[in-house]
């Protein structure tokens, strides 16, 4: 089980470094939504991922954003 949290940080860590670049930035949130799914997983394991999915999903025009840490 640890290995495929491994490889979901590692597609993360690829997303921010090859693609995110080419995207204009729209984020409302502080850490960014891929850097918080990082450290979430890093220190939640599997908790981590679901935090992960339900900021991602608060991240929309509607939504005032804002610093949000990994509890």
């Amino acid at each position: 089980m640890k290995g495929m949290l491994k490889l979901v940080s590692l597609l993360i860590r690829g997303y921010q470094r090859f693609i995110s670049p080419l995207l204009p930035r729209s984020c409302r949130f502080y850490p960014t939504c891929s850097e918080y799914a990082r450290q979430a997983i890093a220190k939640h394991g599997w908790k981590g991922l679901w935090l992960a999915m339900k900021r991602i999903g608060r991240c929309h025009p509607w939504h005032p954003g804002g610093i949000d840490p990994v509890p």
